[in-house]
């Protein structure tokens, strides 16, 4: 069966065009590979044009494989502009991720990045809610990152859920966070580093994380602000979609904007093949939009609704 064509404004295809110049294609040389358990892996790549325009939210279209075709999009994690390097964090689902995850360093992969919108921040509302589910994780962590770098401008809280042990060093805070038992003190060792304050939620029962779900610790707070400190805050999220619809609910409920990164399959990763399409609402009425150029960051109210 044919499929329908997904019809753009005019402006919309004149602004991919415009984001399609700022992508590289680059043989990114591999730097190191990082191992943690639930079979998930943390790539430096050396991509210096990549490294230079990725933004959070951004991603890279990775040849996991030479006798593999399809590429798949991995979110980028951290960019150091200077040095030329990216890191990418995926968990191994399919041969091609398998293949990818056996790489080394000194080898090659083919990658073609930075692409996609990613997360904007406002200085209006420096107060900034971080959540990140699954592989969901890396975009969160480059956010949080890049408003740490702002120089005391916002103020980040990651919030973080997984049901693999996450791939990433846990201490226990020493940063507070009364609106929680002190008993859930398990932070991210490298924002606990920056003063960033992270909390992290699963249902494996990890030491010091909430049993449950990354949204509970994202209602817990959210029902502490007052109205003044509601004015200043602004959700930002990655992950599974009924993750992100979760979220939506919360920020709208406690009437703050929100932002969502979508999370699709994807052929080109470009905007040519359309293959990513999901329903938004749009100022002149519902309209699909390609995840991959169009987003993957987009206002949680157009895609969840109000």
């Amino acid at each position: 069966m044919q499929r329908a064509a997904v019809t753009q404004p005019a402006s919309a295809t004149a602004s991919a065009q415009q984001h399609r110049a700022t992508i590289f294609i680059e043989d990114a040389a591999v730097l190191s590979v990082r191992r943690y358990a639930g079979a998930q892996f943390v790539l430096r790549l050396k991509a210096p044009r990549c490294a230079a325009r990725a933004t959070a939210g951004s991603f890279v279209h990775v040849r996991c494989d030479a006798a593999i075709p399809m590429r798949r999009p991995l979110s980028i994690m951290r960019a150091d502009a200077a040095e030329g390097w990216i890191e990418v964090l995926f968990k191994v689902v399919g041969e091609g991720l398998r293949s990818l995850g056996n790489r080394s360093a000194g080898e090659s992969v083919s990658i073609i990045g930075p692409i996609g919108r990613g997360f904007k921040a406002s200085p209006e509302r420096p107060r900034a809610l971080l959540v990140g589910g699954g592989v969901g994780i890396p975009p969160i962590i480059f956010l949080a990152e890049t408003l740490h770098a702002a120089g005391g401008a916002y103020q980040p809280l990651v919030l973080m859920g997984s049901e693999l042990p996450f791939p990433f060093q846990r201490r226990p805070s020493a940063l507070p966070a009364p609106w929680l038992a002190p008993a859930i003190d398990s932070a991210m060792q490298s924002l606990e580093d920056l003063a960033i304050p992270s909390r992290l939620a699963s249902l494996s029962d990890f030491d010091g994380c909430l049993k449950g779900y990354v949204t509970e610790l994202a209602s817990r707070w959210l029902d502490t602000l007052s109205p003044a400190e509601r004015a200043a805050t602004e959700v930002f999220a990655c992950g599974p979609t009924p993750m992100l619809a979760a979220v939506a609910r919360l920020a709208r409920q406690h009437g703050v904007p929100c932002q969502v990164s979508l999370e699709e399959y994807m052929a080109c990763a470009v905007g040519g093949c359309a293959g990513c399409t999901v329903p938004v609402q749009d100022d002149d009425g519902p309209a699909m939009r390609r995840v991959c150029v169009d987003g993957p960051v987009f206002d949680a109210a157009r895609v969840f609704g109000n």
